[in-house]
């Protein structure tokens, strides 16, 4: 079993607590560069950085991070409809051109409507998706060729180009993988035809398994192979008591009426992913453990307040590192994590739960620059190297 984990850079804020502004932590660029340093020397395999209005541009932050690490992959979005295919294939390639390689693609639709509508978007759901399909078939179309030097044209419904090309390539051929997530009929029919990776929300197992075997069997049918992904959530402490205080602690700030007004703005969106998230925890109504405890250690608090990805693992690392097992059987291979803080947490996870991972994980935490396992203490540490007492157990 092969996981390649992720990590998350909160380009819309950080803090310790959802839905208040207490402990919170405004976005620079010296704070960017902490987590994205962190994940790069902890042995993650890349961070998500999340793209709309309340975010800082993502291929901005991305840029500006690449001198700041080494190994680090950067999975940044294209809009559809925001962006014209052309323009994203000279973003994807000179990105990637200047940071040897390092970039995936996060196909982006949208959800919510009046963000849509106020970047010029008018389209309705199911017309949303064919842009999407005429566009990163455009857009792959014109990287891959890139690398012969040849040109393409494309008389579509909702994309147009005569004569596209682009004059430097990628290094990646024939382009940098294309990542995309989406529950509804016509999302599962993008993903088996034009995408390399589906990715998921974290919804129970069972759930998951249903929608990943609805994608992997269109893309049989079209004669291709999807690999998949999922965005969680993550709480894990020591103990699972102490897993369990800490998501309380997540939601102990946040107000009734905050989590009214999240879920009455969530409901007008049209994405039917964030309609199964909004399910999940029954739009708020009850804050309890056992209410929000929706499948064995995954919990629904953070969909309170929160668009997009709303359910966390929670738990101690044992429990946490079964669950990650549970997803890989059924086909998973990439996870995108995150927790609040963002910076402490991804310290947390690496620690705790690396260790408990197949012995691929462990193989990048041996390479240069990896964790040493120290300090173990000044007196302890000049008997003995922390390498030594580790082999020794």
């Amino acid at each position: 079993m092969s996981l390649k984990l992720f990590w998350f850079l909160p380009t819309h804020g950080d803090s310790r607590y959802l839905g208040s502004t207490e402990g919170a932590r405004p976005v620079d660029l010296p704070y960017l560069q902490q987590i994205a340093g962190a994940a790069d020397a902890l042995g993650y395999e890349g961070v998500l950085i999340p793209t709309g209005r309340s975010c800082e541009d993502p291929w901005v932050v991305a840029s500006s991070l690449i001198g700041a690490t080494r190994q680090l992959k950067f999975l940044v979005a294209v809009r559809p409809g925001l962006h014209q295919p052309s323009l994203a294939a000279r973003m994807a390639a000179t990105f990637d051109r200047l940071s040897g390689g390092r970039l995936l693609i996060n196909l982006v639709t949208g959800g919510d409507r009046a963000e849509l509508e106020a970047d010029g978007v008018f389209l309705p759901h199911a017309e949303r998706y064919a842009q999407s399909a005429e566009f990163i078939r455009v857009w792959r179309e014109i990287v891959a060729r890139s690398h012969g030097g040849e040109a393409f044209d494309f008389d579509g419904r909702y994309v147009q180009v005569q004569g596209a090309r682009l004059v430097f390539p990628p290094v990646q051929r024939p382009h940098p993988p294309v990542w995309f997530g989406g529950s509804s009929e016509a999302a599962h029919e993008l993903a088996a035809e034009q995408v390399e990776r589906y990715l998921t929300w974290g919804e129970p197992p069972a759930e998951v398994a249903r929608k990943l075997a609805d994608v992997r069997a269109r893309a049989e049918r079209l004669g291709r192979q999807v690999e998949f992904g999922i965005r969680l959530h993550v709480i894990v402490r020591e103990t699972e008591d102490e897993a369990w205080r800490a998501a309380d602690a997540l939601i102990s700030r946040v107000a009734d009426a905050t989590i009214a007004k999240a879920q009455e703005a969530l409901g007008r969106m049209d994405s039917e992913g964030q309609r199964r998230m909004a399910a999940l925890h029954g739009r708020g109504a009850n804050r309890s453990r056992e209410a929000l405890e929706i499948s064995p250690n995954l919990w629904a608090g953070v969909g309170l307040v929160r668009s997009g990805a709303g359910t966390a693992l929670v738990g101690n690392p044992q429990q946490v590192a079964a669950r990650i097992r549970e997803y890989a059987d059924l086909g998973i291979d990439a996870f995108i994590f995150s927790g609040y803080p963002h910076l402490e947490e991804a310290y947390r996870f690496a620690e705790l739960v690396f260790p408990l991972l197949p012995r691929d994980v462990q193989a990048r935490l041996s390479g240069e620059g990896a964790r040493t396992g120290g300090p173990l203490g000044e007196v302890v540490a000049n008997v003995d190297a922390p390498s030594r007492l580790r082999a020794q157990g």
